[in-house]
């Protein structure tokens, strides 16, 4: 399993500093990932949700301690990369071609 590829949205939060996307093999996406600043760095958290006893459980997460290093230096070279050279560059293909829904409705009448 690799991962083949990584988008991602940078935010101005206290702790969160960006969300991500990431595409396994090309066939399975995994989205609402957390980059976050933590005591000893920057850490990739997987998508929780809140339970109601307030507690966070994992929806999606790695069994393997390799894969989850594997995923955590994809997101956080994007990371990088996007600090580096700025937001608004795309990192998929799908996201340099995006085009709104009601544009591609109105072409295809």
């Amino acid at each position: 399993m690799r991962v083949t590829a990584v988008s991602m949205r940078v935010v101005e939060r206290e702790k969160v500093k960006a969300f991500a996307s990431i595409t396994l093999d090309d066939e399975f996406v995994v989205h609402d990932l957390r980059i976050i600043e933590g005591q000893k760095g920057l850490f990739v958290a997987m998508p929780s949700r809140k339970l109601p006893n307030g507690e966070f459980r994992d929806v999606a997460h790695p069994i393997k301690p390799e894969v989850r290093e594997m995923i955590q230096t994809a997101v956080l070279e994007e990371f990088e990369r996007r600090k580096e050279e700025g937001p608004e560059i795309p990192t998929t293909i799908e996201e340099a071609e995006f085009v709104p829904k009601q544009e591609v409705a109105q072409t295809a009448e």
